[in-house]
């Protein structure tokens, strides 16, 4: 993992609950009707991490993108957008919740409805906000899972610093954007651009 994000996320495991030595075995049913009481969980190698509260920042730059990004998908008729509270689950039975994802229309041929349960495999585009809690490592294990189970671009935001990496495979970022550049959707939203400076502009509500 790239030392830019290394120096921006905190080595924190008080977001890892406690599970007995012999780890449970999840079925879907239970991840699904878990008690979330304002919580968001994702399950990995049969643990619960709770994924906490993000605060507004991110919050508000996960807004600004799911609304552009989002709008045009649906005005393109491209795919499907989700948000932070969909999981996805990954072949070897975790699930994962990017902070924003793109499923393009070919995986999603045949359904005539989202399903109530979790979709198979990784988004085609999962966008991760980084927040002062996550580590390098869960980072790290993020997207070397979401690479392995069908994702072909991650994007991974920095608020703080005001650059987004983005990664076409889970060894290094294949570029780094700073505020000059745009965000680039490839051939896996293809035509969608958008100034990296839209995301990080000063607020002016006066």
């Amino acid at each position: 993992m790239t030392a830019l994000i290394q120096n921006q996320t905190e080595n924190s495991t008080d977001n890892l609950l406690e599970t007995p030595a012999d780890k449970k075995i999840w079925t879907d049913a239970e991840f699904m009707a878990l008690d979330r009481d304002g919580h968001r969980y994702e399950l990995v190698n049969g643990e619960l991490i709770d994924m906490g509260n993000s605060g507004a920042k991110h919050g508000y730059i996960c807004s600004i993108l799911m609304i552009l990004l989002g709008g045009y998908v649906r005005l393109q008729n491209l795919g499907a957008m989700f948000d932070s509270s969909t999981a996805f689950k990954m072949k070897s039975g975790n699930k994962r919740s990017p902070d924003i994802s793109f499923m393009a229309k070919e995986r999603l041929q045949g359904l005539d409805e989202m399903p109530d349960g979790f979709l198979e495999g990784a988004p085609d585009l999962a966008v991760e906000i980084l927040s002062p809690s996550n580590t390098v490592e869960e980072i790290d294990s993020k997207l070397v899972e979401y690479f392995e189970n069908g994702a072909h671009l991650v994007w991974v935001i920095q608020p703080k610093q005001k650059y987004i990496l983005v990664y076409r495979s889970a060894e290094e970022p294949d570029r780094l954007l700073k505020s000059v550049d745009s965000l680039d959707g490839e051939e896996i939203v293809p035509g969608f651009t958008l100034p990296v400076a839209d995301l990080f502009q000063k607020l002016n509500f006066s």
